[in-house]
């Protein structure tokens, strides 16, 4: 298979994975129950998943009001397509 098909699949799979973690972390909220912390879903912003984590702030209203994430969010989407196009310079897909 090609490598491209192989980050794509990656991509997509840990964006689903990002965006049903940030209804998780809402519903614990609602429910007032253990959260998953804010430097969790940071990382996952920077660790290519910050479509999911984005759509799943917006989709849950979670996360929507927070500074922090009001600038994270978009920046990180900048961050992973640059990762993207970097991996496409190295000629890695």
């Amino acid at each position: 298979m090609k490598p491209l098909v192989w980050l794509i699949g990656f991509i997509l799979v840990w964006n689903i994975i990002t965006f049903i973690t940030m209804g998780i972390d809402k519903r614990r909220a609602e429910k007032d129950r253990q959260r998953i912390s804010e430097k969790t879903l940071t990382i996952m912003i920077f660790a290519a998943g910050a479509i999911g984590i984005t759509a799943g702030a917006y989709v849950f209203r979670h996360k929507t009001q927070k500074l922090k994430f009001k600038i994270l969010m978009p920046l990180g989407i900048v961050v992973n397509a640059a990762y993207i196009y970097a991996f496409h310079l190295l000629g890695l897909f």
